[in-house]
C-alpha cells in the first residue's frame, strides 16, 4: 500500500535509504512511554515487550534516569575525551567493578557497533593478526568490519572486509548438524569443529567473538559450558575471547549478570562489549578488557561522543537503580514465570516450533504448521496481530522467523500475564490464517 504522500511515512521513504528498515505494514510513531508502556501518535496504548531492540532496559520514563539527565543537561551536555569527565570515570570504575576481567580498562563508545569495532581493531591490533573467528547466525552490527564477523544473512549486505572471518558451530543449539546430540556431545563435536577450523587458517589467529546469546539471530544459545570449553581450546592458541553483552548483559538473562557467566569454567574473556540497556535509550555503549589488551594501541586516539556527559549520568543513573532494585532477579523471576506461559500455548500450536531463551530474552521460532521449515510469513502475521492486540514485540532469526520478546526489566507479573494472553492469541491467529490459506 502507497502511503499518503503527507504522511510521515511517506516522508520517511524519500529521505531515508531504502534498507532502513520499518516494522509493520502501517509503521508506527512512538511518541512517548512510561514504565513498560508506550503511545503512539494516534493515541493506541502498547505494552512494549521489545523496549527499542532491547534498549530501554529499565522501563520508559525512568525518573532516576530523566531526572539525572535534566540536571546534567543544565551543567554541561558535551566534553569530549580530551577533558576530565567525573561521570565517565565513575561509570567506568563501576563497569570494571563488575566486568570480572582482572586489571579492566573501559572505553566509552556510543553503539554496540562501535563498541566491537574497537574490540576487533584492539584484538586484531594486539595479535597483529586480521583472522578472526565468529559463530554461525551471529549479528555483531552495521559498520564495515562488523558486517564482515556477522553470520547472518539478512544483515550481511556485502562480502567485503578488512578482516579474514572463519564461522564456527555452536551459537543453535536446536539445529544443524549437531541439534540431535545431548549437550555434553553437542560441545564436544563443536570443540573437535573448533579445533579441525583453527588447523585451516595461516596460524595468530586474533580472537573469537560470540554472543552468549544471539540476539539478532533469534534469541538462541548453546549449552552452558560451550565457550568454557572453547576457551581452554583458543587458550593454547593465545588467542582472545571477545564477548559480546550488548543484548545479554546487565542481567538481562536472570541466571547471570553477563552471558559469559554461563561459560565461566576457564574465566572470564579477555575483551567484552557493551551498550544498550546500559543508557536505557541514551547512546551509551563500551569495551572493557585487560590492560594489556587495551593499551595496545600505539598511536593517540580520542572520542568525541562516547563518555559524554550526559550519557554518563544516564548510565550511572540506570546502573545504580539497576542494582538497587535487584533488575536481574527480577527477571528471573518473570522471566521464567513469562516462558512458562509461552510453552503451555506453545504446545498446542503447530506454527510454534520452539520457545527458547532465559530470563527476559525469549524467542518464539515458528514454521510452517505441520513441518520443521522456519516460516518468515508466520512471524510477519504474528508480529502485526500482536502489535493490533496493544504488544509490541521483534523478530529476528533464520530468515526473520523468530519473534523477539525483551521487555525491561522492571516488568511485573500481571504484565507478563497479559503479554503472555496478548500473544497467545495472536499465534492462534496466525495459525487460522496459515491454514486457510491457498
Amino acid at each position: 500500500m502507497t502511503p499518503d504522500p503527507g504522511s510521515l511515512h511517506a516522508r520517511h521513504r524519500a529521505v531515508m535509504p531504502s534498507w532502513l528498515s520499518l516494522y509493520y505494514e502501517h509503521p508506527l510513531e512512538l511518541t512517548h512511554g512510561e514504565g513498560r508502556h508506550v503511545w503512539d501518535a494516534e493515541g493506541n496504548r502498547y505494552l512494549d515487550f521489545f523496549g527499542g531492540i532491547l534498549t530501554t532496559m529499565t522501563a520508559h520514563a525512568l525518573p532516576e534516569v530523566t531526572k539525572a539527565v535534566g540536571e546534567q543537561a543544565g551543567r554541561i551536555l558535551h566534553t569530549s575525551t580530551l577533558y576530565l569527565s567525573r561521570p565517565m570515570v565513575e561509570l567506568a570504575e563501576r563497569i570494571a567493578a563488575l566486568s570480572g576481567i582482572p586489571d579492566a580498562r573501559v572505553f566509552f563508545t556510543t553503539s554496540g557497533t562501535e563498541a566491537n569495532d574497537a574490540a576487533l581493531l584492539l584484538a586484531t591490533t594486539h595479535r597483529r593478526s586480521n583472522q578472526v573467528l565468529a559463530m554461525r547466525n551471529s549479528y555483531h552490527g552495521r559498520s564495515f568490519s562488523t558486517i564482515g564477523i556477522t553470520g547472518n544473512q539478512s544483515w550481511s549486505p556485502t562480502s567485503l572486509s578488512p578482516l579474514q572471518t572463519l564461522y564456527v558451530h555452536g551459537g543453535v543449539r536446536s539445529r544443524g548438524p549437531y541439534a540431535h546430540l545431548d549437550d555434553a556431545e553437542y560441545i564436544a563435536a563443536c570443540v573437535a569443529d573448533l579445533e579441525d577450523m583453527l588447523q585451516q587458517t595461516a596460524g595468530g589467529v586474533a580472537a573469537l567473538i560470540a554472543e552468549p546469546v544471539q540476539g539478532v539471530g533469534g534469541f538462541t544459545a548453546p549449552p552452558d559450558g560451550l565457550y568454557a570449553a572453547f576457551r581452554e581450546v583458543l587458550a593454547r592458541e593465545g588467542i582472545l575471547w571477545i564477548s559480546d553483552e550488548v543484548q545479554t548483559g546487565w542481567g538481562r538473562t536472570g541466571d547471570h549478570f553477563w552471558g559469559w557467566q554461563a561459560h565461566a569454567g576457564n574465566g572470564p574473556p579477555d575483551v567484552l562489549t557493551f551498550a544498550k540497556g546500559i543508557g536505557n535509550g541514551m547512546s551509551l555503549g563500551g569495551v572493557v578488557a585487560r590492560a594489556e589488551i587495551m593499551d595496545c594501541l600505539p598511536a593517540n586516539s580520542i572520542s568525541t561522543f562516547g563518555g559524554s556527559p550526559i550519557t554518563m549520568a544516564a548510565g550511572l543513573a540506570n546502573l545504580g537503580y539497576l542494582l538497587e532494585h535487584d533488575l536481574q532477579g527480577n527477571a528471573r523471576r518473570v522471566g521464567g514465570l513469562l516462558i512458562e506461559r509461552l510453552r503451555a500455548v506453545a504446545a498446542g500450536l503447530d506454527v510454534v516450533r520452539e520457545v527458547r531463551g532465559r530470563g527476559l530474552m525469549i524467542g518464539v521460532e515458528l514454521v510452517r504448521p505441520g513441518t520443521d521449515e522456519r516460516s518468515p510469513q508466520a512471524a510477519a502475521l504474528a508480529l502485526e496481530a500482536a502489535r493490533q492486540r496493544g504488544l509490541l514485540i521483534g523478530k529476528g532469526g533464520g530468515g526473520g522467523a523468530a519473534l523477539r520478546i525483551a521487555p525491561p526489566m522492571t516488568l511485573t507479573v500481571a504484565e507478563a500475564e497479559q503479554g503472555a494472553e496478548l500473544l497467545a492469541d495472536a499465534l492462534r491467529w496466525t495459525q487460522h490464517q496459515l491454514a486457510d490459506a491457498p
